[in-house]
């Protein structure tokens, strides 16, 4: 079987960090953020095998570009499958409270 290669764009990264900063800092709670960044990490790493089982996002302009999501804990994670190249790009990491459109709206480029 092929495997994919996961690529996590910037903002992703930003987002990953973001979350691991805040359960620190504002819950001052080290040991949460590390479990909750290997959850989300080997979560992130099973998308090399079958990346399309997880849903295709309803919204426009995303769906037709097949945004996919996934849920892990209390976060959402959006990846684009691109099945020519074998790539997995993984655009953001939103905690599901936030407005999620606003969010993915904020981060276009790697859309256009």
């Amino acid at each position: 079987m092929k495997k994919y290669e996961v690529i996590i764009a910037e903002q992703a990264e930003q987002d990953l960090r973001g979350i691991y900063e805040y359960i620190v800092q504002e819950l001052l709670s080290p040991e949460n953020a590390v479990g909750q960044l290997n959850r989300l990490e080997a979560a992130i790493n099973k998308l090399n095998t079958f990346p399309e089982s997880h849903r295709l996002y309803e919204e426009e302009p995303w769906h037709s570009r097949n945004l996919r999501v996934f849920p892990v804990d209390s976060f959402l994670i959006f990846y684009i499958p691109d099945n020519t190249e074998m790539t997995v790009t993984i655009i953001r990491v939103i905690y599901e409270g936030k407005n999620i459109k606003e969010q993915l709206n904020r981060f276009t480029k790697y859309m256009e």
